[in-house]
């Protein structure tokens, strides 16, 4: 009996110990026993507050509020609601919880918008009222359960306070031509009201486990820089956070809380003495180098406050990105959560939702004018596009997954699909594994912040989230995309099966618009060479095979690498026979 006791306890949490509630121990998250949690965790960005760049809206319509005022223009105010209560349905289901668990995640940060669970203040009936509204904290309890069911932790995240805490319209939906949460007493006594309504509701649920009390503040209270990068004190900022600390308190004191500073989390400047025994500090960063020195601040805040610090959002970058600094921040004892979940035509996340040509439609429409589509096309559209959503339905970016978790403490490669030969390999299906192991490429990251200098790590954005630059291709014997801005010295490698020791043919598929004979060579991983293939010009467009060259490979796994010695050709496929 005491045996079954134990094993049940294990299998109960994903640390093989109780579940008990998260509490700060020094500079460390630590469970009820003691022990270090490190959150490997993801932001449900895009599903309860919208940014235009998630949804390609972001040249006309960045703000969730424009964004609404573009689809009710086609689809109508009833095609609108229609529209947004399956987006909210689809996007975050218990499969997508399932799913993340699956993947390696214990930990989501939920990006609430305010107006899911009170009335803004204009619409008040009563000067300082709260309404309550049940739509957002039945979407909250849901998803809790869900989370629970996967003994994955959730963080609440006000993303979208009340007015809007910056001047970043974009990620906290801010009409300007309303009293934002900093020029509004009233905002912020709605911001404490609702956070003490969420403490009363989640006192008890172990599974939540902390309150990030407001994202990415962005002020210039006192300074002429909008965004509060420079702010010396951001005094109302450190007061309402306190605030609302004491608010959450007085019914519930279990959960951590985790402040943010100014200038999109970055900006500790002024911070007072910590107020609360249960707190962990939270910053931000993206596109900088991944070195001990791109987070020296934040360990000096943490040695000097004695506090943990946490990384409550980053991504946007390439798999290496991800992969190095996934090493640096356990090196550092620094849990994570990454950003987004789901977004259009997406690339440096775990899933992209999947454009239509008819949505383009109105994506067209709406950024330069023309014939107004009608609006069944338009609720059509919408409704496509909504049920895309859905995890069924959206692209799994197994290589974003594989350089977020296996890549941080294995150089080893893993073939990207099964190549069986005899057969044709696409060029995009080169194997996972880090920069070079499983392919070379000269551009790999986006570190402008660090360098003032933007650079594109994958030119052509498609299928796959490495520096190799991938295309959309319209030959139609490919599989929809080709390598292409290939660059001397750049280099993929594909893993191979040959039931017998044998000399294939090699054929390649190719394209050459330069004037000049291009060359690649096929080596094996050890450095051996096994065939030349010489690429003359084909002209713009146009893709040509060559073929006849013999490669002879060993019986099993074969692990071959294509080097681009001269550059400036566009890569199909390769086929062995």
């Amino acid at each position: 009996m005491k045996r079954l006791i134990i094993l049940s306890v294990f299998l109960m949490s994903p640390f093989g110990i109780a579940q008990g509630f998260l509490k700060t121990q020094g500079q460390k998250i630590v469970n009820a026993k003691g022990d270090n949690v490190y959150l490997k965790g993801l932001g449900l960005g895009g599903w309860m507050l919208q940014e235009g760049y998630m949804l390609n809206t972001q040249a006309f319509a960045g703000p969730q509020y424009k964004i609404k005022e573009k689809i009710a223009d086609v689809a109508g105010e009833g095609g609108k609601n229609e529209f947004y209560k399956a987006y909210l349905k689809n996007g975050v289901t218990k499969k997508d919880i399932d799913s993340l668990a699956k993947w390696g995640f214990n930990s989501i940060r939920l990006p609430m918008h305010y107006n899911l669970y009170t009335l803004p203040i204009e619409q008040e009936k009563v000067k300082g009222g709260n309404t309550w509204l049940d739509e957002g904290f039945k979407m909250t309890d849901e998803l809790l359960k869900w989370c629970e069911n996967n003994k994955i932790y959730l963080i609440l995240d006000l993303h979208a306070a009340p007015g809007g805490q910056g001047n970043d319209v974009n990620i906290s939906d801010n009409d300007k031509s309303k009293p934002n949460l900093w020029q509004s007493e009233d905002n912020q006594k709605k911001t404490i009201a609702l956070w003490k309504k969420l403490a009363e509701r989640y006192r008890n649920k172990k599974w939540i486990a902390g309150y990030d009390l407001i994202n990415e503040p962005n002020y210039g209270f006192t300074t002429k820089q909008a965004n509060g990068i420079d702010e010396k004190s951001s005094a109302p900022l450190w007061k309402l956070q306190k605030e609302i600390t004491e608010a959450i308190r007085q019914v519930d004191k279990n959960h951590i809380i985790i402040i943010e500073g100014n200038g999109w989390g970055g900006n500790y400047n002024g911070l007072i003495p910590l107020w609360d025994s249960n707190m962990v500090i939270s910053f931000h960063k993206y596109w900088t180098v991944n070195t001990t020195e791109s987070i020296q601040n934040m360990l000096d805040i943490r040695q000097k406050r004695k506090v943990p610090v946490w990384l409550g959002e980053t991504g946007e970058n390439s798999n290496v990105w991800f992969t190095e600094f996934n090493q640096l921040l356990l090196k550092n004892n620094i849990g994570w959560a990454y950003w987004p979940m789901k977004k259009i035509d997406n690339v440096a996340g775990v899933t992209s939702v999947k454009i239509t040509p008819d949505y383009q439609k109105l994506l067209n429409y709406w950024a330069n004018g023309g014939e107004k589509p009608s609006q069944e096309f338009a609720k059509q559209t919408l409704m496509q596009i909504a049920d895309n959503y859905k995890i069924e339905n959206v692209e799994v970016k197994k290589d974003v997954i594989d350089a977020m978790f296996r890549q941080v403490n294995d150089d080893t490669t893993k073939p990207y699909k099964n190549h069986d030969l005899p057969g044709k390999i696409f060029a995009t299906e080169y194997d996972l594994g880090r920069l070079g192991s499983a392919y070379y490429d000269n551009d790999f990251q986006s570190v402008w912040v660090s360098t003032s200098k933007k650079t594109d790590w994958n030119s052509g954005y498609k299928m796959r989230n490495d520096g190799v630059d991938i295309y959309l291709c319209d030959d139609s014997i490919s599989n929809k995309y080709y390598v292409g801005k290939t660059e001397k010295g750049e280099w993929l490698q594909y893993t191979v099966q040959s039931a017998s020791p044998k000399n294939y043919k090699l054929a390649l598929r190719y394209n050459n618009e330069s004037e000049q004979v291009s060359e690649v060579v096929i080596k094996t991983e050890k450095d051996n060479t096994l065939a030349t293939i010489q690429l003359p010009p084909t002209g713009k467009g146009i893709w040509k095979t060559v073929s006849g060259s013999d490669l002879a490979l060993s019986a099993g796994e074969n692990k071959v690498r294509l080097y681009f010695e001269t550059g400036n050709v566009n890569l199909n496929f390769l086929e062995l026979n």
